[in-house]
């Protein structure tokens, strides 16, 4: 057992936990959220006692009753964070206490009890030491954590739930993408997020409105979907599940500035802090589509990268919109900020240069 902000964890090991070889087998080419690990955490939340029941188990199906609050009212929320091996055999997570502090904003703007950062940081660490040897070793290999909270209270009416669920699930995972350059779609019909929503909440109904445009992209070839504001359609916003940046030829970078309607990514604050600490010039203003285009097409525009925990930094090559395609660029390869900018990320991540903001939490 482990005690947190007065919180006791019961841990039970999985009694059917998938054998080493089987283990090493699904671990070799890892699927992204394809593949399980053994255990997981669950934590019970009500009115009358608070936070309790803490324990760490084998995971499993959840019950729920069919009239829970999350099915009909889409009360949820969530964070994706990495826990990377360490080049002393031990393992680190990247900024949970950040992740910990967007969870509790979300949990506010959901109408969501807070969960303590210290019950959070536990949880993430119970589950990775029970789980260390699910964490790949291969080149661009990580834990995938999801930590989540639903709605759990059984009730048809449209109020804030009064009980609930919070979770820890774990996926051994590789690169995201499979390399090179993406292809993005801007999407001139659906918007991802208005003033006055949820726009800065991790929450599931966020990733739901933009499925439809992603499937539009994937008929139009392109890897992913880009979003432009609700109020002009004009001015970019973020992709399907990453922030944007765009990098100009007198080597200034900017990305779109947080207005509410804008994730609050923790990867793309990490980048703006490396990139100003190395004297770039950095700007969180807005950019419109017009100019993205005229930008591409004259070269002024020489470098565009998503970034965010699941993908880290990936460059964009191309854009394609009613009106054409539009390269980026050479189009194919990662340009010189980009790829300096990741290889820093990685390199903190995974502990081979000093960690100066103490942005690494080392588990084991």
């Amino acid at each position: 057992m482990s005690t947190s902000g007065g919180l006791t964890f019961t841990v039970t090991r999985n009694p059917d936990a998938l054998s080493a070889d089987r283990r090493t087998e699904l671990m070799a080419q890892p699927v992204f959220g394809r593949v399980a690990t053994d255990h997981m955490v669950i934590v019970r939340y009500t009115e009358e006692r608070g936070w309790h029941d803490a324990q760490v188990k084998a995971r499993g199906p959840i019950q729920l009753d069919p009239s829970a609050a999350v099915l009909h009212y889409a009360q949820e929320i969530f964070e994706g964070l990495k826990a990377f091996p360490t080049e002393d055999g031990g393992a680190a997570v990247f900024r949970p206490e950040a992740n910990a502090r967007r969870f509790q904003k979300s949990a506010e703007r959901m109408g969501m009890p807070e969960l303590p950062e210290s019950i959070f940081l536990e949880s993430v660490d119970r589950l990775v030491k029970i789980d260390r040897d699910w964490i790949p070793r291969i080149e661009g290999g990580s834990l995938y954590l999801r930590p989540f909270m639903i709605a759990s209270e059984a009730f048809l009416g449209v109020k804030p739930a009064s009980e609930y669920l919070y979770m820890v699930i774990a996926a051994p995972v590789g690169s995201y993408f499979s390399g090179g350059t993406v292809s993005v779609w801007v999407s001139e019909t659906y918007t991802r997020a208005a003033p006055g929503g949820t726009g800065a909440a991790k929450c599931g109904g966020n990733y739901a409105a933009s499925l439809l445009a992603q499937a539009e992209a994937k008929k139009n070839d392109c890897d992913q979907v880009v979003f432009l504001d609700a109020v002009h359609h004009r001015f970019v916003e973020e992709m399907g599940g990453m922030n944007i940046f765009f990098v100009f030829d007198d080597g200034s970078i900017r990305t779109p500035p947080l207005s509410g309607t804008i994730l609050p990514g923790i990867t793309r604050e990490t980048l703006l802090t490396i990139a100003r600490e190395r004297g770039l010039d950095v700007r969180e203003e807005p950019y419109a589509i017009e100019d993205w285009v005229a930008d591409a097409q004259s070269g002024h525009l020489v470098e565009c990268f998503a970034c965010g925990t699941a993908a880290a930094v990936t460059p964009i090559g191309k854009i394609r919109m009613a009106s054409g395609e539009y390269t980026i660029g050479s189009g194919s390869s990662s340009g010189q900020i980009a790829s300096s900018l990741k290889q820093a990320l990685l390199d903190v991540q995974r502990g081979k240069v000093e960690d100066r903001h103490g942005w690494v939490h080392k588990i084991f």
